[in-house]
């Protein structure tokens, strides 16, 4: 695992050290089971980990929240991005990405990212995802913000997610030696006398015997819990994206690095000021087939902004459109892509299609009212190039990762890929390594649950404070506020609670983290401080737990190319 990546000091201001709860309050484990390895979440990243893990260790255990098909994945519409196409290069797909990323990006890690992208894309082609092809029987690629190629490819249209999350639970049904729990949330590690993983507590709902609380003894824990969208009041992000596998893998030790990254969606439809929860993406790749935005006056938002226009990474679009709905007095802009016809539509877009109509707006005939969402976090847990954190036995991929690909700011489909690659790498890792069986060391952690009864207000003070414009007042408000609202749980043991106290421990890192990165880079916009990627700032803030008190670190690095001009 890297350590510190130079010695220069840490700019001022110093962070706070908060205590939170050091371990969720369960009550002992009604059963147990045993497995090699537990995936923890069904999307791409943990069913693609699982898929290979299982032809190098005896019982791989996937663990998911809801059903298997619930996570985001299934959600995905735009695409996968690699460097598919004639003329593209994985070199073209870097530069893309570094500039993306504003100069947060592990450059090492993207050129994984891009290297091996193509060839994990046929790999899930040859697992049975049917990918949307032209008249010549070539994969139909199509373009979307911050990238100067035509290289995302895309099924059903706008249904790309849920063709991959079909072809991949079809391979599991297909493999009679990967488990699998639903239902369940993933409470804590187990850890070993060494620090490592020797389980994991969970909770399972309706499930017959295994109902409540039990604990899965194993040698490995794989996290592919997904997100945090649920910490903003709205997001693109399903229900059950609360942040679970990122507050647990800090309570057990494991390093979070770069939380204040969240990307906000630009185009998120508007469902009205008392819509809650997630909302309906409109996909990028609709600005990518010739879409653009317009204020309500009928004027262009984008142009002369970048010159990109409205393809412009998207932290630069959602800046420009919530300065619009500031200075206009508007709750959102518009998304015009009236001139692209209904049979476009229809074949192109046919889900955001049927969703639009279901909430009476149909973008044949009318524009469509968005405004910017929480969509992303690019931050995570800290990995190295194999997804090994610094618990020994605990790897992350996916989202609930910070892989370094994405730095301050995720470029369009690159979330599938990461997923994809960085799941076969530690499929490639994990066996050689595998940790002998160990038993679980009494728990000493300081317990503790938060209401769930908060979780309206907590979101509140996130989007108000820490959404897409921030600043020292705004987030001194937060911090007080979510501050408050520590400790309100006493005696509830219930996945409310427990979801609510995973929300509280991100939001509050989240929050830390972006008051103390005094400067603009990416998805992360100081209205106090708009200085752009300031090189002083370059590098990485790691947030990390011992009993129940978080501390941040800036550890200083070169910035990589990227961001600059913007």
């Amino acid at each position: 695992m890297p350590g510190p990546l130079t010695t220069a000091p840490a700019p001022a201001p110093a962070a706070p050290v908060r205590r939170l709860p050091g371990r969720l309050s369960a009550p002992d484990p009604g059963w147990s089971t045993r497995a090699d390895v537990v995936v923890i979440g069904s999307g791409i990243a943990g069913l693609t980990a699982a898929l290979r893990l299982r032809e190098h260790v005896e019982k791989v255990l996937v663990v998911t929240k809801d059903v298997l098909a619930a996570g985001s994945t299934q959600w995905a519409q735009g695409g996968i991005a690699a460097a598919l196409g004639e003329g593209d290069t994985p070199e073209q797909h870097e530069v893309d990405t570094l500039v993306a990323g504003a100069g947060a990006c592990d450059l090492d890690a993207v050129r994984v990212l891009v290297g091996e992208g193509p060839e994990a894309v046929h790999e899930l082609i040859a697992l049975g995802a049917r990918f949307d092809v032209d008249a010549t029987g070539l994969l139909a690629l199509t373009r979307e913000g911050g990238h100067h190629r035509d290289r995302i490819a895309h099924a059903g249209g706008d249904a790309t997610g849920a063709e991959i999350q079909r072809a991949l639970i079809a391979a599991v049904a297909a493999a009679p030696d990967i488990e699998v729990v639903q239902h369940a949330l993933a409470v804590d590690l187990l850890l070993a006398e060494d620090g490592g993983v020797a389980g994991v507590t969970l909770h399972v709902m309706g499930e017959g015997e295994r109902d409540g609380i039990g604990a899965v003894h194993c040698r490995a824990v794989v996290l592919a819990s997904g997100g945090l969208g649920q910490v903003f009041s709205q997001t693109t992000n399903p229900a059950v994206s609360t942040g679970d596998g990122t507050a647990l893998a800090l309570r057990a030790g494991a390093t979070l690095r770069d939380l204040e990254f969240v990307q906000f969606h630009p185009t998120v439809m508007y469902l009205g000021p008392d819509s809650r929860g997630q909302q309906p993406l409109i996909s990028e790749a609709v600005r990518g087939e010739g879409a653009f935005l317009v204020d309500h006056a009928g004027d262009r938002i984008m142009q002369g902004v970048h010159e990109l226009a409205d393809l412009a990474p998207r932290d630069v679009v959602a800046k420009a459109i919530t300065r619009r709905m500031h200075e206009t007095g508007r709750p959102h802009v518009w998304l015009d892509a009236r001139h692209l016809g209904a049979a476009f539509w229809e074949r192109r877009f046919p889900t955001i299609l049927a969703t639009a109509r279901r909430h009476g707006v149909d973008p044949v005939t009318e524009p469509i009212p968005v405004a910017p969402a929480c969509h992303y976090a690019s931050g995570g847990v800290r990995t190295d190039l194999w997804g090994r954190t610094d618990v020994p036995g605990l790897y992350a991929t996916g989202e609930v990762a910070c892989s370094g690909v994405h730095g301050a700011n995720r470029l369009a489909s690159n979330s599938l890929l990461e997923g994809l690659v960085f799941s076969r790498r530690i499929a490639t890792a994990l066996p050689g390594e595998l940790r002998p069986w160990a038993e679980p060391v009494p728990d000493e952690r300081p317990a503790g649950l938060v209401a769930g009864s908060v979780r309206p207000r907590l979101q509140e003070v996130m989007t108000e404070r820490v959404g897409v414009l921030r600043s020292a007042a705004g987030l001194a408000d937060a911090a007080e506020v979510l501050g408050g609202l520590a400790g309100t749980g006493a005696g509830l043991v219930d996945l409310d609670a427990w979801e609510t106290t995973n929300l509280l421990t991100i939001a509050a890192a989240l929050t830390d983290a972006a008051t103390l990165r005094e400067e603009t880079r990416g998805s992360h916009w100081r209205e106090d401080h708009p200085e752009r990627d300031d090189a002083r700032w370059a590098g990485h803030l790691d947030v990390a737990m011992t009993d129940g008190a978080t501390t941040i670190e800036h550890h200083p690095a070169p910035a990589t190319d990227g961001g600059a001009g913007r």
